[in-house]
């Protein structure tokens, strides 16, 4: 399931007082972000894909993040994930992020995907890419958009344990 532009153009017409962040004087700053992606998929992600996908010329940062299979958890050896999705996820994560990103203040761009089916270790299950005029908002979207979308999102996993058990978790 994966999905393109969710949200409309953005309103560029609030000030947020500029370069120097909010209250410092100067340019006027947008008020909603463009979603270039957000998705839930079966195929691989990666950050490099969704920071190619959020570039754009007035963003002077573009952070990212990545939810990767770790091979351990709470003092368990993990072989890896399977992740399982209702399936409204898709409509779910669209949701999420285009709500996210109509508020969004000097946000240019986000793109976002979660990942379902089997994962080995280190592959990426949650990546997160932002574009804002400046590094704050860029991380502090970032950091919203991956709270949200675990929050919120029917995703499950079940880990494999290195010694042959499994687990349900509830919540991605």
């Amino acid at each position: 399931m994966t999905s393109g532009p969710t949200t409309p153009e953005p309103d560029n017409t609030e000030a947020d007082g500029g370069a120097g962040g909010p209250g410092a004087g100067g340019s006027a700053a947008v008020v909603g972000a463009e979603v270039r992606l957000a998705a839930v998929t079966t195929e691989p992600i990666g950050t490099t894909e969704h920071e190619r996908l959020v570039e754009h010329p007035a963003a002077g940062a573009i952070v990212s993040f990545a939810g990767v299979v770790r091979d351990h958890d709470s003092g368990r050896g993990v072989t890896a994930l399977d992740y399982t999705a209702h399936p409204t996820a898709g409509r779910i994560v669209e949701r999420v992020v285009a709500d996210i990103a109509q508020h969004a203040r000097g946000v240019r761009a986000i793109a976002v995907s979660h990942r379902i089916g089997p994962l080995a270790i280190g592959d990426a299950a949650l990546v997160c890419a932002v574009a804002a005029d400046h590094r704050a908002e860029a991380f502090a979207t970032c950091a919203e958009l991956v709270d949200q979308i675990k929050a919120e999102l029917p995703v499950w996993k079940r880990q494999v344990f290195t010694d042959g058990t499994d687990e349900w978790v509830n919540s991605a």
